[in-house]
């Protein structure tokens, strides 16, 4: 299923489900039945949480910019 944006002149826009290739180019507004026209919008990416970004981030940086190490850090008990 995919998401399908539509834009009511009365009510605004709205969102339904549908098959992946089904939608049509205007739909029922589920407010006031309206015809609404289909709008196209960015898609709804998966959000990544923060540390894995953040480490993502990093990692990519290393590629071309490592980080280097001269001496072996602290001891850690």
């Amino acid at each position: 299923m995919a998401i399908y944006e539509y834009d009511c002149p009365r009510c605004g826009r709205f969102e339904t489900h549908q098959a992946i290739g089904t939608a049509a180019d205007s739909h029922a507004c589920p407010g006031c039945r309206c015809s609404a026209r289909r709008v196209f919008s960015a898609p709804h990416l998966t959000t990544v949480p923060q540390q894995l970004s953040a480490a993502l981030a990093r990692e990519e940086r290393s590629r071309s910019d490592p980080e280097v190490v001269t001496e072996v850090p602290p001891s850690r008990r």
